[in-house]
């Protein structure tokens, strides 16, 4: 599994982390029952704390991304990954919904906007 850590993100480390998974989990990449590395491998493999990826790990399952089993590890959860990308998708309109809000009151068109988001899109997803 490969997760990339932004130190100029805005975003916590076990954020980022969580957010990747979940990627990976909606793209496809990581299927219903793969098991994931235990939390004190990836904490050893990203060089961070154990806590961080306890964070990371339990918000996915909070999220109901991952099950986790005391002794065995953690999962990508059996449950239906297209329920949970429709969830996710529902919330991107919400805030796509405020952001469109918002630019019309700043007198915003739909050009401006676009190249906003494209921005922001190309920055948070480049490299490090």
């Amino acid at each position: 599994m490969n997760i990339i850590i932004s130190n100029s993100s805005d975003l916590p480390i076990y954020e980022q982390i969580a957010r990747q998974i979940k990627s990976m989990i909606t793209g496809g990449e990581l299927k219903a029952g793969d098991a994931l590395p235990s939390m004190r491998t990836l904490a050893k493999d990203l060089k961070i704390s154990l806590i961080t990826t306890k964070r990371a790990y339990e918000e996915l399952e909070r999220d109901g991304f991952i099950e986790s089993y005391t002794g065995k590890g953690s999962f990508v959860c059996q449950g239906n990954i297209d329920l949970l990308r429709e969830e996710s998708l529902k919330r991107i309109e919400e805030h796509l919904h405020e952001a469109v809000l918002a630019g019309a009151i700043a007198g915003t068109n739909l050009s401006e906007l676009v190249e906003m988001l494209t921005l922001i899109y190309n920055e948070e997803n480049e490299t490090p």
